[in-house]
């Protein structure tokens, strides 16, 4: 597995917290429906482990910030990466409820989703 800050060449977004770098990408944009990354580091995080491994959509780009990670393990430069506020059924994420979840999430937390091919469960 790659490092949890490698998005691939397109990983870094234009607005936000960005401290002038204007090399930042946003990977996603509202509308694209992505994944959450199941993992457990044996570090923080701010990926919420209600909603790891869970589909969501993409509702807004909120610029680019630090990677919370880096700073709670005091790295001296922590990785900057698009923050996406992203929207999941509450009843996906706890099989009740018939509202929505909106969370704020690193772009290093999300992958795109791919729809299960037919004949397959996922």
């Amino acid at each position: 597995m790659s490092d949890a800050r490698d998005s691939g060449p397109d990983s870094g977004v234009s607005a936000g917290g960005t401290a002038g770098r204007a090399d930042i990408v946003a990977r996603f944009v509202p509308g694209d429906r992505v994944v959450t990354r199941a993992f457990d580091p044996d570090h923080h995080t701010r990926l919420p482990r209600y909603v790891r491994g869970h589909v969501g959509e993409v509702v807004e780009v909120q610029g680019a910030w630090p990677l919370p990670d880096d700073r709670a393990r005091g790295r001296p430069a922590p990785w900057v990466e698009p923050v996406y506020t992203v929207r999941f059924a509450a009843a996906d994420l706890w099989a009740a409820g018939g509202h929505e979840v909106t969370v704020d999430l690193w772009q290093s937390y999300l992958d795109p989703y791919e729809e299960p091919k037919r004949g397959t469960s996922q």
